[in-house]
């Protein structure tokens, strides 16, 4: 990329950003980060100051932007937003901290995005790669790749969101994977069409990964596989083409030019759900294509746990198993989480803060899949009411969470699943809070 001697600018003290203005700085740069915001705690400022950055907050200054070369963004700045215009009307260069990496260094790159699921797939997928190759996690999911660019690695295996694919202009993947595209983030990209194309750079023209694994349960994403040539394409969720992953008499099948191959059986699977199945074939195209043997994968994905708070399995208590779905903050999660169980007694414990969204879908499902819901929370009384109204009666209000449990734990069902469709903020201070809560107290009953 050349950034030796050039004044790079990045924007936001982000962890992003943080990393990006490292490794700039360590590969040669003159490096400017410039954040919006005020900074309280001014440690951080005062560490990158000491390695040579120059750091400004409160504002970004034209004295201060003058002159840059290239301007990195952190993936909480939309594209139309008034410093993003600013340095494209001065012909400044604007990338992702991604990209950064990407040009920065050698390592391959395994991109993971979609609407939903990307965490777990990618979780799985390192998981796995992890058994025989040098392999980190990183982008969405937690750790920045710049941070670790520098380091002696066969693959990055890295949750890419819209925001990020959107500033790399350049990245060409070993492996990109689309789990789902459904509406989402439409302000920040200005338009649905925008959010999708987006996503798609590295399926499409020089960026292309040299292996693209779309979802053929999706519409859109069926429709887009036609603009990729077959030799770089795998399907999954179906048995099509020469190169797919599907389920067949309840066994995981891997398919590359026409030779199928079975991975594992979904007994075996500790993940539960078509959604969680999905992900689970993904990984397995991952690992193939990387040249993981099949009994690896098998053990690997035998020995998995889940994310936490996505529909995690807890326990089992007396013939009751308890799954912990905090993550599922609005009803489109939470229908996912309830679709996965079929004939068996199921309790939801649902409810929080209200997001006021459409309950419709939400309610169908619980008539389908769920026996007895508790409500909890500032949103009891309206779901409740959208539940009555969809000819759902079997309903119980408790205060608390614990009580919710306790409660649930008396009707003696086959599951409580906790998948609240709400955000947290009535009751806890995060969903991971709330998720831990629920945890501690089912793993305290005696």
């Amino acid at each position: 990329m050349g950034i030796m001697h050039k004044k790079v600018l990045v924007l936001g003290l982000s962890k992003s950003g943080i990393a990006a203005a490292k490794l700039a700085k360590k590969h040669g740069a003159d490096v400017f980060l410039t954040e919006n915001k005020n900074i309280a705690d001014l440690r951080v400022v005062k560490e990158l100051e000491s390695i040579g950055i120059n750091v400004e907050y409160g504002g970004h200054t034209d004295d201060f932007i003058s002159g840059s070369e290239i301007a990195i963004s952190s993936p909480g700045i939309p594209p139309h937003s008034p410093i993003i215009k600013a340095l494209r009307a001065k012909n400044i260069p604007v990338i992702s901290e991604l990209e950064l990496a990407y040009k920065e260094c050698d390592i391959p790159f395994i991109i993971i995005t979609g609407t939903n699921g990307k965490t777990t797939t990618t979780a799985l997928t390192q998981h796995i790669l992890s058994k025989k190759l040098k392999t980190k996690e990183c982008g969405n999911i937690g750790t920045p790749p710049s941070s670790i660019a520098d380091e002696d690695l066969d693959y990055f295996v890295c949750e890419a969101s819209s925001f990020q694919l959107e500033m790399s202009t350049t990245l060409k993947p070993f492996i990109a994977v689309w789990t789902n595209f459904t509406p989402d983030h439409i302000d920040w990209h200005e338009g649905l069409e925008n959010y999708f194309n987006a996503k798609a750079r590295v399926f499409r023209g020089t960026q292309r990964a040299k292996y693209c694994v779309l979802n053929a349960k999706d519409p859109n994403l069926l429709e887009f596989s036609k603009e990729i040539p077959k030799e770089n394409l795998f399907l999954f969720s179906a048995n099509i083409g020469k190169n797919c992953c599907y389920i067949k008499d309840n066994t995981i099948i891997y398919k590359k030019e026409d030779l199928a191959e079975e991975i594992i059986k979904i007994s075996e699977c500790p993940l539960i759900g078509e959604h969680n199945y999905q992900n689970i074939m993904c990984s397995v195209i991952c690992a193939k294509l990387s040249g993981i043997d099949n009994e690896t994968i098998k053990n690997a994905i035998e020995e998995f746990k889940a994310p936490e708070h996505r529909l995690e399995r807890v326990t089992v208590k007396n013939g009751i198993t308890f799954y912990n779905d905090s993550k599922a903050t609005n009803p489109e999660a939470s229908i996912v989480a309830i679709d996965s169980f079929n004939n068996q007694n199921v309790v939801l414990i649902a409810g929080g803060r209200d997001k006021n969204t459409d309950l419709k879908e939400f309610c169908n499902s619980i008539n389908k899949h769920i026996s007895t819901v508790i409500l909890i929370g500032e949103a009891s009384e309206r779901f409740e009411k959208n539940l009555i109204k969809s000819g759902f009666s079997n309903i119980i209000k408790e205060k608390t969470l614990e009580d919710a449990i306790d409660r649930g734990t008396e009707l003696k069902p086959d599951v409580i699943l906790l998948s609240p469709a709400c955000a947290s903020y009535d009751m806890f201070n995060s969903y991971e809070h709330r998720g831990e809560v629920f945890k501690n107290y089912v793993l305290s009953r005696v």
